[in-house]
């Protein structure tokens, strides 16, 4: 879904714990070694065509290393209010609209 706004992340591999998976991810995507910290939230989406994920959401209040875009078309820092004028998809509108709402602490 090629121009869409996305949070980083991505799938799990087998065998793989989600905090690690997320910590493999932000490291390919951004370079970056993350501090996975809870989990804030967790849903499944169903797309129009009946594929389904479940998606989860991390708490990561700290990394070290320089951020980098390794794989986006571009990277962006946003107040959670800032969130509903990008154009997400829309397995993230949940999060982004329950973020901008203040209903999950950033």
């Amino acid at each position: 879904m090629p121009l869409k706004w996305e949070f980083p992340g991505g799938k799990i591999e087998e065998g793989e714990q989600p905090r690690d998976a997320l910590r493999r991810e932000l490291d390919e995507e951004l370079g970056i070694q993350a501090n996975v910290g809870d989990e804030v939230t967790r849903f499944r989406y169903e797309y129009p065509n009946g594929n389904a994920i479940e998606l989860r959401f991390y708490d990561v209040k700290a990394y070290s290393g320089e951020l980098e875009n390794r794989i986006f078309r571009a990277v962006h820092w946003a107040q959670p209010s800032e969130l509903p004028a990008f154009d997400f998809l829309e397995a993230d509108l949940e999060l982004v609209k329950n973020l901008a709402g203040g209903k999950l602490a950033p």
